[in-house]
């Protein structure tokens, strides 16, 4: 069947390289089914991809996008877990931006009923996300102190709502001033902006309480900063760099060279003596080990976390206009692309 898609062509490195394509899909595999996408949400995965930055960006030419949802139009012979017209919503490694594609129905779930599309998209790589990181790697407790960094956007949100199931004091730092009352409406108990005087800022949101856990995504001073502030025992979970995601088509290649440079180093001795922890992690390490996405998910079902929230939409046709967007950091919640059945251009 005929797809088009947004493609980088001829291979990661500017976002200039994403273009609008038609391209051949043939049918799904015997182990395979095929989805009609009708939303496709984004990460900072994909900027870091089209870059070229992330570990995992395919060679040469490949199709973005990491989250996605939409109808079960096609299954393989060998597929029992699916039927043909099933709403659902799924994660794949890498070729979300498009109308169609085939995909491992491990990675495919039901949408559930009183979800649309949108929400479907604005789901599983960030409460996937936040959950690992606070309860997994955070080991999480009863009233505990969390410090969730760019607290409005999708992992932000999640990792609120899973704090609050373990009655945690929850503190959000965000990048402007205008987040700081949708900080209140998600039930965050303090919100700071982060800035020249972060440590600073910090210690008064602290107000003499052991901070025990940080979900961190920015890096330099910021990680830095809340590394310090950690009680013993303290842990933080880093799942991004977004201060290397900087707007523009291609990389600045000096500033994150300096950047890099400049980085945080932790010395393990120091460590040891003021009893804390840093833990990396990437989602892929779930998409590789589907038993324990499907048992987290699980868990994520009963603990009733309300609907996602999208923050922006865009159509199909601007996508670029969404990456844009996405790239400057003044968004709240989730941006998500919506695709309609036979799109053209």
């Amino acid at each position: 069947m005929q797809r088009q898609s947004w493609r980088m062509t001829p291979k990661a490195g500017t976002i200039d390289n994403l273009k609008f394509t038609d391209e051949e899909l043939n049918d799904p595999q015997p182990n395979e089914v095929q989805i009609e996408v009708r939303a496709i949400g984004f990460n900072f995965a994909d900027i870091f991809a089209m870059f070229g930055l992330y570990g995992a960006t395919p060679e040469g030419t490949f199709i973005p996008g990491l989250e996605f949802s939409g109808k079960v139009v096609k299954i393989g012979g060998e597929v029992k877990t699916h039927t043909i017209g099933q709403s659902v919503m799924g994660v794949t490694r890498f070729g979300g931006y498009t109308t169609h594609l085939n995909i491992d129905p491990r990675y495919v779930m039901p949408l559930p009923e009183t979800w649309n599309f949108e929400e479907g998209a604005a789901y599983l790589v960030q409460v996937l996300t936040a959950y690992y990181g606070l309860i997994e790697l955070g080991n999480i407790k009863e009233a505990q102190t969390v410090l969730i960094h760019s607290a409005a956007g999708g992992v932000g949100i999640w990792a609120n709502r899973i704090a609050k199931r373990f009655n945690a004091y929850t503190i959000g730092c965000v990048g402007s001033p205008s987040k700081l009352e949708f900080l209140e409406k998600e039930g965050y108990d303090y919100g700071f902006v982060r800035g020249k005087n972060f440590r600073e800022d910090l210690k008064h949101a602290l107000n003499g309480r052991d901070l025990n856990i940080v979900m961190e995504c920015i890096g330099g001073e910021v990680f830095m900063g809340s590394y310090l502030a950690m009680a013993p025992e303290g842990r933080m979970i880093v799942y991004g760099s977004a201060r290397y995601a900087q707007p523009g088509d291609k990389p600045n290649y000096l500033k994150l060279f300096w950047q890099f440079y400049k980085r945080p180093m932790l010395d393990p001795q120091k460590m040891i003596e003021q009893n804390k922890s840093v833990m990396g992690f990437n989602l892929i390490y779930l998409y590789d080990n589907a038993k324990l996405l499907h048992e987290i998910l699980g868990v994520l079902n009963k603990m009733d976390l309300g609907k996602p929230y999208v923050g922006h939409t865009f159509e199909f046709r601007q996508l670029k206009e969404a990456v844009k967007l996405f790239q400057t950091g003044n968004t709240a919640g989730k941006v998500v692309v919506k695709v309609s059945s036979g799109i053209s251009t």
